[in-house]
């Protein structure tokens, strides 16, 4: 796909939907938030805490002073926290024209969620495995509405590992090895939605993107590392900006020419920085009987069963 087919000026009115962005008081999160807004959308800023996304809500309408944005409070980690913000939002909105699951955590020291999830797979994929589900009504009456799921290029050394997927009381855990984990999770999900919603012949499309080498606060937990701060100027130089980094999230949100399944990321060398444009998963992110397990798995481990039909 020729890059010059997508910019974000040729993003058409999103007046009218409806969109709920994870982590959108912060990163690629809120720079996804100010597109969409501008483009008319009203824009759900899912925030672990309400005060920062209430503070991140009020500095975009300074900027912009009819910019639609609804904060409400999301925490990923806690699948009660998840239940409470799908169930506020189906009484306030009755459709999701896209859901952009994009928060996340990186390479934590071995911990655990609310639910004792391993920390990292439980935010990253599980988190956000129950949110879609608890969504997937209002998407579903959504003519034409997206997931969009964030992914990394860090799911290229990911896999997973059914015998011991959350590195129980720390056996084999590395915060990197985790972290590629849940990456790769997000994608194997991804793709294997798009299979149901084929299946179920609905009008969703399901994507995934990465950001490529984005500055966020998201490498806050490896900035202390000596070689993170021996390597901090050449990483500046082949890293791109959070804005850069959260465009293929959101060409993967708004391009019509998009088919679901597709992954989205920069054209540069090894997708660290450059132009939104589709790009190839690792392999085994696409094996169907893995992402059926992990599926089941996360059904059970969540508690919410997710049953994609009209």
């Amino acid at each position: 796909m020729n890059v010059t087919e997508w910019s974000v000026p040729s993003i058409p009115s999103m007046e009218g939907k409806i969109v709920v962005v994870t982590g959108g008081n912060g990163g690629l999160g809120l720079e996804a938030v100010k597109v969409l807004g501008e483009k008319g959308a009203t824009v759900i800023m899912a925030s672990r805490s309400k005060k920062r996304g209430e503070q991140a809500a009020d500095l975009l309408k300074r900027q912009q002073s009819d910019i639609r944005v609804d904060v409400m409070e999301l925490d990923l980690a806690d699948l009660d926290s998840v239940a409470s913000f799908a169930e506020q939002f189906k009484e306030k909105y009755d459709r999701l024209d896209i859901l952009m699951n994009n928060a996340g955590v990186m390479t934590t020291p071995y911990g655990k969620t609310k639910d004792g999830f391993e920390l990292q797979f439980g935010t990253n994929h599980l988190g956000h495995f129950a949110l879609t589900a608890r969504l997937f009504e209002r998407l579903a009456a959504t003519e034409g509405s997206r997931v969009v799921t964030i992914s990394s290029n860090a799911h290229k050394s990911g896999s997973v590992n059914f015998d011991n997927l959350m590195f129980e009381q720390g056996k084999g855990y590395t915060p990197m090895k985790s972290y590629s984990r849940s990456k790769f999770a997000n994608l194997l999900f991804a793709f294997e939605l798009q299979r149901r919603i084929d299946q179920a012949g609905l009008s969703i499309k399901s994507l995934g993107a990465h950001p490529g080498g984005a500055q966020t606060d998201l490498a806050r937990h490896i900035e202390d590392r000596f070689l993170y701060k021996a390597l901090s100027g050449v990483l500046k130089r082949v890293t791109q900006s959070a804005y850069e980094g959260a465009l293929p999230g959101i060409r993967a949100a708004t391009d019509p020419d998009l088919e679901g399944g597709r992954y989205v990321g920069p054209s540069g060398f090894m997708e660290m920085k450059g132009d939104p444009v589709l790009v190839k998963p690792k392999t085994e992110t696409l094996d169907v009987l893995d992402a059926e397990e992990l599926w089941a798995e996360s059904e059970r481990l969540t508690g919410v069963s997710f049953t994609v039909t009209s």
